[in-house]
């Protein structure tokens, strides 16, 4: 679905009274993460639908030293649009919290753990969520262990990195070895678990609502970073192909996810489906992509939500209570 992609605005406007508790908005983009390309792409989307529906807004390229950010600010709440370490992964939120700032999406805690794939996971598991089997891997030495507790083949992605930056498949021991090498220069904390073959879906969340559910395949081994930001031939599926049954259950429990970490607002669960129908949760994204190649848009637009409509009412929950 190629027209999926384009981000639709339909002309919306905020009405006036909201724009004036609004105030001046600082949209939060850049940073010095591995994902500051897409995030500067993300965040000025996010600044031109914010502008088009009629809100004092500007942009902000966040580098360096993050309490710099909340020295003599000159707005009154903050878009975050920074992916990755720093502005994904609850400092930007401590540090905003802290300031007295509202700033949208998830608090500092939520955002840390599901920035943390590992930790995210344990907490999948202590709830009785369905998750891949999986466990850390600290060292090399740890290769032989993990084969005879893991079933080939197997994902090796580094812990608290997004994007699928560094994430690999493996399909024997010194594929597994190479990979841990490459995943651990990103970071030293490696998750691996059992690869789930079968129909990759991700369902967006907003306000306590699941959007549409997306279908998601590709030429490539997965949907790795390539897929989802660089190509062309990526395939999204809205309606996703589920009965609508399946869909629920899907929906249900990217809710529960969603709820189980801590979560609020908006953000992105990944889930797979195995041959037999079961479903099995990857991840939680607390501040996705909104480039035109994002998923949060689709899923908006499938709907009814133009993505100016998306971003003004992403912003007016830090009217709630600004996470303050």
């Amino acid at each position: 679905m190629s027209d999926a992609k384009r981000i639709d605005t339909q002309g919306y406007q905020a009405a006036p009274e909201l724009v004036r508790a609004l105030g001046r908005v600082a949209v939060f983009m850049g940073g010095d993460s591995a994902e500051r390309e897409v995030s500067l792409k993300s965040g000025n989307a996010v600044l031109a639908a914010l502008q088009s529906a009629g809100v004092d807004a500007y942009g902000v390229d966040v580098q360096g030293c993050l309490l710099r950010t909340v020295d003599h600010p000159e707005f009154d709440r903050v878009f975050i649009a920074l992916h990755g370490r720093g502005g994904e992964d609850g400092t930007l939120q401590a540090i905003l919290s802290q300031a007295g700032i509202p700033y949208t999406g998830s608090e500092m805690l939520a955002s840390a753990l599901a920035m943390d794939k590992l930790r995210t996971k344990y907490v999948f598991a202590g709830c009785g969520l369905p998750t891949p089997k999986f466990r850390a891997m600290g060292s090399v030495d740890e290769a032989d262990d993990i084969l005879r507790e893991l079933s080939l083949p197997l994902s090796v992605k580094p812990s608290r990195e997004g994007s699928s930056i560094g994430i690999r498949k493996v399909s024997n021991r010194e594929e597994l070895t190479d990979a841990y090498q490459q995943a651990s220069a990103l970071d030293p904390l490696v998750l691996v678990e059992e690869w789930v073959e079968g129909p990759e879906f991700t369902v967006s969340l907003l306000q306590d609502k699941a959007l549409p559910a997306i279908g998601l395949s590709t030429d490539h081994v997965f949907y790795d970073y390539e897929a989802k930001y660089l190509t062309d031939d990526t395939r999204y599926r809205i309606p996703c192909g589920l009965e609508p049954e399946a869909e629920l259950e899907l929906q249900h429990l990217a809710l529960e996810a969603f709820r189980v970490t801590g979560c609020r607002t908006w953000g992105r669960v990944d889930i797979m489906q195995d041959r037999d129908g079961g479903f099995w949760l990857l991840e939680v994204n607390t501040v996705p992509g909104m480039t035109d190649h994002s998923l949060v848009p689709m899923a908006a637009k499938a709907a009814g939500i133009s993505f100016e409509e998306l971003v003004v009412r992403i912003l007016k929950d830090t009217l709630e209570d600004g996470h303050a």
